[in-house]
C-alpha cells in the first residue's frame, strides 16, 4: 500500500470519526432502549435544534467553501462553523427570558398573598389574579385559572402549572400553594411573601451571573473574530502560504487544527454555562408531593 493511500485512508477515517462524534454528542438519545437512530433521524433531530434555514445555509457554506478552496476538510469546517457559531455568539435569551419570568413568579406570589389578606380562598386569589399577572407568566396564569374553573382539583392544575413554568426556583412558590390546597397550610400570605423576597434573591443573583456569563460569550466573540477573519485573510490575500494543506497531509493537519478549535469553543462556552438546580415538582422527582383530592383553603 503506498503511502498516498494510507494517508487518504486515515484522513477519511479520521473525518469519518469526528462527524459521527459531533452528531452523537449534539443529538440527545431519545431513551436507552430505543436503538441506534437512523440517519434520517439525525437529520430531523439537526433540523429541529438548528432550524432549516440554518442547516442549508451550512451545507451550501460547505460546499462553497469546499469548491473555492478545495479542501474537503476546509469546506466540512466552514458548515459546521455556520451552524454552530451563530448559536454560541448570539445573546443568550433564554437566559434573559428565565430571569424576567422567575421576577414575574414573585410579583405574582406577592399578588396572591395581598389578596389573600382580604379574607379570600386560594382558589378565589388564583382567579382574580390570573389575569393580573405580570406578563411572563400570563399565559401561565390564565391557564390555571381555566384549569380551576374547568373543575380540576386545585393540587393537580398547580402541579400543571409548575410544569408549564418549568423552573426549580418557582417550584418552590408552587409547592407552598399545593401544600395549603391539599393539607390545609396555615399562615400562607406570610409564607408567600417569604418565598416573594427569596425568589427576588434568587434573581438578583442571576442577574450577576448573567453578567459575568456575558463577559465570557463576549471574549468567545474576540477570538472568534480573529480567528475567522485571519482564517479568510490568508485564504482571499495570501493563497500561497496555505498550499501545503493542499495535500492529504496537510487535510489531516487541518482537520486535527478543527478539532482543537472545537474543544477550546466548547470549554469556552462550558465556562458561561449555567447549571439549573432539579425542581421538585417535575414528574416523578424525589420532592413532588403525591396527589390528594381537593381540599378548601381559607
Amino acid at each position: 500500500m503506498s503511502h498516498e493511500v494510507l494517508t487518504a485512508l486515515l484522513l477519511g477515517a479520521g473525518t469519518g470519526t469526528g462527524c459521527w462524534l459531533i452528531a452523537s454528542g449534539a443529538l440527545r438519545r431519545e431513551s436507552a432502549d430505543s436503538g441506534a437512530p437512523s440517519p434520517w433521524t439525525w437529520c430531523r433531530r439537526l433540523g429541529r435544534m438548528w432550524g432549516g434555514r440554518r442547516v442549508v445555509a451550512a451545507v451550501l457554506s460547505g460546499v462553497l467553501a469546499g469548491a473555492a478552496t478545495g479542501w474537503p476538510v476546509g469546506g466540512l469546517l466552514a458548515g459546521l462553523a455556520v451552524a454552530v457559531l451563530p448559536g454560541v455568539l448570539q445573546r443568550d435569551r433564554q437566559a434573559a427570558a428565565r430571569t424576567e419570568k422567575l421576577e414575574a413568579v414573585a410579583v405574582w406570589a406577592e399578588m396572591l398573598r395581598d389578596t389573600l389578606s382580604a379574607a379570600a380562598g386560594l382558589e378565589q386569589a388564583i382567579l382574580t389574579t390570573a389575569p393580573l399577572a405580570p406578563p411572563a407568566v400570563r399565559t401561565e396564569t390564565v391557564a390555571l385559572a381555566a384549569r380551576v374553573e374547568e373543575g380540576q382539583p386545585l393540587g393537580a392544575a398547580l402541579r400543571d402549572f409548575a410544569d408549564d413554568v418549568a423552573d426549580p426556583v418557582a417550584d418552590t412558590v408552587v409547592a407552598a400553594l399545593v401544600m395549603a390546597a391539599e393539607r390545609q397550610a396555615r399562615q400562607l400570605g406570610p409564607l408567600l411573601g417569604s418565598l416573594a423576597a427569596a425568589t427576588r434573591e434568587q434573581v438578583a443573583m442571576r442577574l450577576r451571573i448573567d453578567a459575568g456569563r456575558a463577559r465570557v460569550r463576549t471574549s468567545v466573540r474576540v477570538i472568534t473574530a480573529t480567528t475567522v477573519g485571519m482564517a479568510a485573510g490568508l485564504v482571499v490575500l495570501n493563497r500561497p502560504y496555505l498550499e501545503p494543506f493542499s495535500s492529504l497531509e496537510g487535510q489531516l493537519v487541518l482537520a486535527v487544527i478543527g478539532l482543537l478549535f472545537a474543544a477550546g469553543f466548547a470549554w469556552l462556552m462550558k465556562i458561561a454555562q449555567f447549571a439549573e438546580e432539579p425542581r421538585i415538582l417535575a414528574p416523578g422527582s424525589v420532592g413532588a408531593f403525591p396527589a390528594q383530592g381537593k381540599a378548601a383553603v381559607r
